[in-house]
This record gives structure tokens, C-alpha cells and sequence, in this order.
């Protein structure tokens, strides 16, 4: 149980105004249909995450793994600070909605700081399911926050 509070407890952290919850906000027009393509999303983008992990410290020492993650962490901070170009917004794809936006959310989760902590707490600890469980609980729930406030900005705006 102390592994899934641990995989929670730092997804928390990385988790708040990540750019996956920003597009929970702007995908807030159907909650369900979105809670649900966020939910298939994150529980298949993390547990490749948590299997990559668990296979990883087998190979690479935690003590080399850590030190990836912290570069990529930083990386993503600069990579923020720089900003992103939209690119190819005429050439959209007809898809339902559910698949929009869970092809959006496991896209979007790739290599992201949430999924890179998701590889690290699965090699640290060496648990799939708890590792597992915990991060796609937390994600779930702070999208499912970012979908509210998406639908409450959208009705003042």
C-alpha cells in the first residue's frame, strides 16, 4: 500500500497544470465521454510506463535511472519556458469523440513528466500493480478536476 500512496503522492506533484490537464479543461465538453478516453489513456500509456520501468531496473542501476529522470525533468522545464508551435491544424482527422480524445491523451502522456515518473517509481520499487494503480488514480482524478473547471470557464466564457 505504500508504493501506491508514493506513485499518488508524486503524480500529485507533477501532475498540477501539466498540459495534459489543460486539455481535460478544453476537452470538458462532454465529461463523461472525456473522463472515460482519459481514463483508457492513462491506463494504457502507464502501464507500458510501469512495464518499461519494472524491465529497466533489471538492466540500468536506480542510481542511473534517477539521474535520467532528473534531466528530463529539467529538460521539460526548459522545453515549457520555450513554448510550442501549432502545426497541421487543417489536416484534422474524423474520429468519435471518445477516441479524440484518448488518442490526444496517450499521445500527449508520451514522454511526459508524469509518465517518466510513473518508469522511475516502477524501477525504485519494483511493483507493477501498486506503481500502477497509484499513478493512473491520480492522473485520472486531477484530469477529471481540469475537465470541471474546463466546463465552468466554458460557461463564463
Amino acid at each position: 500500500m505504500t508504493v501506491y500512496w508514493a506513485s499518488l503522492a508524486l503524480v500529485v506533484l507533477a501532475e498540477m497544470g501539466d498540459k495534459t490537464q489543460l486539455l481535460a479543461m478544453a476537452f470538458g465538453f462532454r465529461w463523461h465521454t472525456v473522463l472515460l478516453a482519459v481514463f483508457v489513456a492513462t491506463a494504457a500509456n502507464h502501464l507500458l510506463a510501469v512495464l518499461v520501468g519494472h524491465y529497466l531496473d533489471s538492466v540500468i542501476p536506480i542510481q542511473y535511472i534517477r539521474v535520467g529522470t532528473a534531466i528530463s525533468f529539467i529538460l521539460f522545464g526548459l522545453w515549457t519556458i520555450r513554448g510550442d508551435k501549432l502545426q497541421g491544424e487543417e489536416d484534422r482527422y474524423k474520429f468519435s469523440p471518445f477516441w479524440t480524445v484518448a488518442i490526444a491523451f496517450f499521445v500527449a502522456e508520451i514522454g511526459d513528466k508524469t509518465q517518466l515518473a510513473t518508469v522511475t517509481l516502477a524501477a525504485k520499487y519494483n511493483a507493477i500493480l501498486p506503481v500502477w494503480l497509484g499513478t493512473t488514480t491520480w492522473k485520472v482524478l486531477s484530469d477529471a478536476i481540469g475537465i470541471v473547471v474546463g466546463i465552468a470557464l466554458g460557461k463564463k466564457i
